[in-house]
């Protein structure tokens, strides 16, 4: 039997959702920029590897440890 880690599956829910509201943000801050193609591209990196690690903590989360 696995137990469920809480705690890193609240991070990875966290980590998701700030990688999502900061990628919205900054899209509404793009048009103010000087490149804002740039800009985007450095926002989605970013966000996508936040996102990531996010989705890589709720999976170990949800797999959990053997007790």
């Amino acid at each position: 039997m696995r137990r469920k880690n809480w705690r890193i599956i609240g991070a990875g829910v966290f980590l998701g959702v700030a990688a999502i509201a900061f990628f919205f943000y900054m899209r509404s801050m793009a048009p103010k920029s000087n490149d804002p193609v740039a800009l985007m591209q450095t926002v989605g990196i970013v966000s996508g590897v936040v996102g990531g690690l996010g989705a890589a903590m709720l999976i170990i989360g949800l797999i959990g440890k053997k007790v």
